[in-house]
């Protein structure tokens, strides 16, 4: 994070929070994109960095896993 971006004050992205979260897969997409339950609903996320199954857990930052906590 740069903190030069007007999204960003100090050391926290106010977009995100700085913080990954933890979702279920619920199905894989092209472009090694992936549907998930949030919880509140369904996102589209990038699993590009993750080798990830449906059924798995990921935590997520900004849109992009990275991780697989469960598989």
């Amino acid at each position: 994070m740069s903190e030069g971006l007007p999204e960003c004050i100090g050391v926290v992205c106010i977009t995100c929070s700085d913080t990954a979260v933890q979702v279920r897969v619920l199905r894989l997409l092209e472009d090694e994109m992936a549907v998930v339950d949030t919880g509140a609903g369904e996102e589209t996320v990038s699993v590009a960095l993750v080798t990830a199954g449906v059924g798995d857990t990921i935590l997520v930052h900004a849109r992009e896993a990275i991780a697989v906590v469960t598989p």
